[in-house]
């Protein structure tokens, strides 16, 4: 069974072309992918990653309101019992963010022109590590 990824884009960041290439290139490589589409709010991201069951979210943001919505997400999964899923983020990142970022739970950042095959890559190793659900 595939990996179940979940891409969302938080906040007011109407900027899809990014993640819209990283799930047909996830798709592509074997995984299961769902899109929440533009202007998510934490809540509803959350929400799905819990009703869709995946095995990582990946968050797409490039309006710099990363260190407000990527640790909310982060929280809310964690109240409803989603402390395994895999977090991950793209966009535009400043780089002494990416280590407060971390320690809040993001496992990785990928900036812009990151190839795709380096984030496939990086998801087929840290999945293949966690047991993935049936």
């Amino acid at each position: 069974m595939p990996a179940r990824v979940l891409i969302a884009k938080p906040g007011l960041d109407g900027h899809d072309r990014g993640a819209k290439v990283i799930v047909r290139a996830l798709r592509d490589a074997g995984f299961e992918v769902i899109y929440t589409g533009i202007r998510q709010t934490p809540e509803m991201i959350a929400e799905a990653a819990m009703q869709e069951d995946v095995d990582c979210v990946g968050l797409s943001l490039l309006s710099g309101s990363h260190m407000t919505l990527f640790p909310r997400v982060i929280d809310l999964m964690k109240e409803k019992g989603l402390k395994d899923v895999l977090i991950f983020g793209g966009g535009i990142i400043p780089g002494e963010d990416v280590p407060k970022l971390k320690k809040k739970g993001v496992d990785k950042i990928f900036g812009p022109g990151t190839p795709t095959q380096e984030i496939v890559r990086y998801l087929r190793e840290k999945l293949s590590k966690k047991p993935h659900k049936n």
